[in-house]
């Protein structure tokens, strides 16, 4: 009896082929309508792709050291984390907050803590990107007024604020208020940023976390373009013109271990929105176009030897380079373990640096195009991420779908099926489930103390001593009386945030008239 065919598979199931044959269709150039080869016609050969490190931890002090370290380093963009009582809008001195303060990223309790975040950086000369979701409205705010009080051009500080509410939703889990309230503020946000920070992208809707929550790469496409066209639609309804506001959105994807998967996930990407945007009424190119982040895939580092992940990162770098990406953060070696160490993101950096400067895949657009293999996976990825477009439309879009559960539970049963895999050693993650040895320590690790939530705390007392109570009081009442009317909060967000109202008491006053979720 002969030795059954063994049948390989991408991570989404796709079957692969021993060998691909058929000649592709003829695809258009790069910088065309539907944009599967790229975005712009020279891609690197004009401009490298933002070389941006995720940074942020502790105090506002501790981390513009790093932002200036990695500035020296090369880095082209800044890229902000913030800790989990700031996501959820709770100020370091709030008893929720306890055990979390500056942990996983900064902690921003005010517009002095923003101050001191970005001392000595012109935010007129740098692009910033800011990883923030329910209270992405306040951070802007404060970014706002900083640049305003560096007497900077607020039409021409760019950079760009996640601001994706579903996904988190769906997959990761910070946030504060109903979805539909959730919704008016982003909404609100696109608007002001039209006409008061035109250069800013006002969301970067976020494949990442789906994918770090245990999704596929056709899921991660699907349920990313699908909260896409909901942000889009909710925009339209409120009024906005799509061929302005459309050209602000931005997209945030995850890049995993299979090489050619993730290549082709950004080519299918590029097409679908394309699509999208078109059918939904755009008729500039220019808002048709999905300009995409790239984060390496943080839940493929392992703990165990943990220098593996050099080549891990490398990998996928690579990967989000030929699939056309427009930034990137490169993770450190380190992070499964703690927050990375200089020596880690430098290492991180670099590993960008030499794919940009060393290996010669900038030097032509697309260089995979017309390869059997990978134009065939583009169209199938596409295909299959259509039917899921397709089953969230029908219940009526990606709120509905979330609301009742669907792309949650797609997302549980791919993270369990990959799981399985991984005991049973049916996919192999070297130094996980094969090519093991015992455990060395790994060196020097990065953590934060508790104590810094005390210094947090000093900091917050102090301004509420020192600030004008009276103003403070008047910007959180009209902020409050326009929260229940119609009015667009931004401006009210803004004035607050002047005032140096915390972030916590901003939020306060949204979960008064919004309630919680």
């Amino acid at each position: 009896m002969s030795e059954e065919k063994k049948i390989f598979r991408t991570t989404s199931g796709i079957e692969i082929k021993e060998v691909y044959v058929n000649a592709p269709d003829p695809i258009e150039n790069p910088g065309v309508f539907p944009f599967t080869r790229g975005i712009q016609a020279d891609m690197y050969r004009g401009r490298l792709w933002t070389m941006r490190q995720y940074a942020g931890f502790s105090t506002a002090e501790e981390s513009n050291k790093r932002y200036h370290y990695l500035l020296k380093q090369g880095t082209t963009g800044l890229s902000v984390a913030f800790d989990l009582p700031t996501q959820i809008g709770y100020d370091s001195d709030h008893e929720f907050a306890e055990g979390e303060v500056g942990k996983v990223g900064v902690a921003i309790d005010s517009l002095k803590d923003m101050e001191t975040l970005f001392d000595g950086i012109a935010l007129e000369n740098i692009t910033t990107s800011m990883t923030i979701n329910a209270t992405a409205s306040t951070l802007l705010a404060m970014y706002i007024a900083l640049a305003k009080k560096q007497g900077a051009d607020i039409k021409k500080i760019s950079g760009t604020i996640q601001n994706d509410i579903l996904k988190e939703y769906a997959a990761r889990g910070t946030y504060i208020y109903p979805p539909k309230a959730s919704m008016r503020l982003i909404t609100d946000i696109f608007e002001y940023c039209s006409k008061e920070v035109p250069k800013w992208n006002t969301i970067s809707i976020s494949g990442y976390h789906i994918r770090e929550a245990g999704s596929t790469a056709v899921q991660e496409l699907a349920f990313t373009l699908a909260n896409g066209k909901s942000y889009l639609q909710a925009a339209i309804d409120k009024g906005l013109e799509i061929d302005i506001f459309a050209k602000r959105l931005s997209f945030f994807f995850n890049c995993h271990n299979n090489f050619f998967e993730e290549i082709a996930k950004f080519r299918a990407a590029r097409r679908m929105w394309a699509k999208i945007t078109k059918d939904l009424g755009a008729k500039d190119e220019r808002a048709m176009q999905l300009r995409f982040h790239t984060q390496t895939g943080g839940s493929t580092l392992s703990a165990q030897q943990p220098m593996n992940n050099i080549i891990r990162v490398g990998n996928q770098a690579m990967a989000a380079v030929l699939g056309g990406t427009q930034s990137l953060h490169t993770n450190g070696y380190d992070e499964a373990l703690s927050l990375p160490t200089e020596d880690a993101a430098k290492i991180a950096l670099r590993t960008q640096q030499i794919i940009a400067y060393e290996s010669g895949v900038t030097e032509t657009v697309d260089p995979l195009a017309g390869s059997y293999f990978v134009e065939e996976l583009t169209n199938t990825i596409e295909a299959e991420a259509w039917k899921y477009i397709e089953k969230i439309d029908a219940m009526g879009g990606s709120v509905n779908a979330i609301e009742q559960g669907y792309i949650q539970d797609e997302i549980a049963s791919a993270s369990y099926e990959y799981q399985k895999d991984i005991e049973s050693g049916a996919r192999i993650s070297v130094g996980v489930n094969k090519f093991t040895e015992v455990a060395k320590p790994l060196g020097k690790t990065f953590r934060v103390d508790d104590s810094i939530r005390l210094v947090q705390m000093d900091k917050i007392n102090k301004l509420k001593a020192e600030r004008n109570q009276a103003d403070v009081d008047s910007a959180l009442a009209t902020l409050s009386a326009h929260a229940r009317s119609t009015e667009n909060l931004m401006p009210d967000i803004i004035k607050a945030v002047e005032a140096y109202a915390t972030l916590g008491e901003i939020a306060n006053i949204l979960r008064d008239v919004f309630g919680e979720y």
